[in-house]
């Protein structure tokens, strides 16, 4: 059971950049897939989440219509379009997985990380000035 996130770089503010999260060793469409980012000295915070057999998803509003969730079932994969990035967006971001029991509502925002079975190395995002 594995998460691997890739993508994450440096950039300039204004900019644009797409995270992947690639998935291996369960069932992918029975699973919700989320995004948390981390900043120096900074709590976790939730940034979007997708459940993979219905697309549904939801987004914090610090990231709401400038960054896109999506998944490519057949690669179980799943994407963060990053546009108009800011040097607040500057973190390390982890993709995690669980179950479609909860919400992703629910594992974002609402304290259900704690259900959340795998989490992915993260990778580091840094958006200049």
């Amino acid at each position: 059971v594995q998460l691997v996130e890739s993508g994450g770089g440096l950039v300039q503010a204004g900019g644009s950049l797409r995270l992947s999260c690639a998935a291996s060793g369960f069932t992918f469409d029975e699973y919700v897939i989320a995004w948390f980012r981390q900043a120096p000295g900074k709590e976790r915070e939730g940034v979007a989440s997708i459940r993979i057999d219905d697309g549904s998803t939801y987004y914090a509003d610090y990231v709401k219509g400038r960054f896109t969730i999506s998944s490519d079932n057949a690669k179980n994969t799943v994407y963060l379009q990053m546009n108009s990035l800011k040097p607040e967006d500057t973190a390390v971001y982890y993709c995690a997985a669980g179950p479609k029991y909860y919400s992703g509502s629910y594992y974002l925002f609402d304290g259900g990380y704690r259900y959340l079975e795998v989490w992915g190395q993260g990778t580091l995002v840094t958006v200049s000035s």
